[in-house]
């Protein structure tokens, strides 16, 4: 599916508020409530827009660390 500059602004408006309501969504792209709530359903039908996830704060979580670790192996084994 190609993307518009209507649809790359309300993918970029989402990455910062997934929560953003669709009201405040249409209006910051310029679209009336239902077209913006149509091209929301065709990201997603189509799979650019794959959920919508809470930012845990390891924190709030008790986790005191959190590592990424990345192993590269080369050889026979």
């Amino acid at each position: 599916m190609p993307l518009d500059r209507i649809d790359i602004a309300i993918l970029e408006t989402l990455q910062k508020d997934g929560r953003i309501p669709n009201a405040a969504l249409a209006e910051k792209v310029g679209l009336s409530q239902s077209a913006c709530s149509r091209r929301l359903d065709n990201l997603e039908k189509s799979g650019t827009i794959r959920g919508y996830h809470a930012r845990l704060s390891n924190a709030a979580l008790g986790h005191q660390m959190t590592a990424i670790v990345h192993i590269s192996l080369s050889g026979q084994f």
